[in-house]
């Protein structure tokens, strides 16, 4: 830990961190986006305490900067993404009580072959990132009730990290893309620098959801915000969530 950061090198085999004006077929950004990074971060730790249906985060993460150590490649890929989604969580709670039987998704068939009301599955084309490598840095950034714990904080997500523990497996953009990951003691003292590539990136997703609140209820709506995003000898600094550079909505 340096100044109060962490750092992570991560890599994987595949990687997809969809652009959202593809509303149809997938499209990578060419880099991580902050958002799945804060997903890698949050893979290893993060903390909450549930009240009814309204949950209260400790912190978030503040990506601050991303270094791309493996140039951009891409791959082609086509996939069968079923159309529907699990259930709630009450019709979870009932499965896994008991007093329901599961109703499995089904990737192949629908109604006409299965005699259920499933829309079954699509194809779709994929155009992905292949043998990815980053170095991400990012810090905590506790809510107002919970600063005193700041440091103990800090000292959780580093042992955890080092470690190599993790709640879920990390991934890149979709989790079937597996994420690999080791803690960077010193930042000087790492081999491999980031690319020699200068790019302007344009609007790149920030976040789907308000870094900000207190306060998250279930089924709030996603808070998409944006940044304009610009590699700079390999490098994105990433600006903080609150500043005027990361575009939201209503201009919030």
């Amino acid at each position: 830990m340096v100044n109060g950061t962490h750092t992570l090198e991560v890599w994987g085999d595949l990687a997809c961190f969809t652009r959202p004006e593809m509303k149809v077929e997938r499209f990578s950004y060419p880099v991580i986006t902050p958002s799945a990074a804060r997903g890698i971060f949050d893979a290893i730790y993060w903390d909450a305490r549930r009240e009814g249906n309204r949950v209260r985060p400790y912190f978030h993460w503040q990506i601050t900067r991303i270094e791309v150590l493996e140039p951009p490649r891409y791959i082609a890929l086509r996939r069968n993404e079923v159309k529907d989604r699990v259930p709630g969580t009450a019709v979870l709670n009932k499965w896994m009580k008991g007093t329901a039987n599961p109703e499995p998704l089904w990737a192949d068939g629908g109604k006409d072959e299965l005699g259920t009301d499933q829309k079954g599955r699509t194809q779709r084309q994929t155009m992905a990132l292949k043998t990815v490598r980053y170095r991400l840095t990012a810090r905590i950034v506790p809510k107002p009730a919970f600063r005193a714990e700041q440091v103990a904080m800090n000292s959780q997500f580093q042992r955890r990290a080092r470690g190599g523990k993790c709640f879920q497996q990390p991934y890149f953009g979709c989790r079937e893309f597996p994420a690999f990951f080791e803690y960077v003691e010193d930042t000087a003292a790492t081999a491999q620098p980031p690319i020699p590539l200068d790019q302007h990136v344009g609007l790149m997703l920030y976040d789907v959801f308000d870094l900000s609140r207190e306060i998250v209820k279930d089924g709030d709506p996603p808070f998409i915000s944006l940044f304009d995003a610009s590699l700079r000898s390999g490098i994105i600094e990433v600006p903080p969530f609150e500043s005027a550079a990361v575009k939201k909505p209503g201009g919030a």
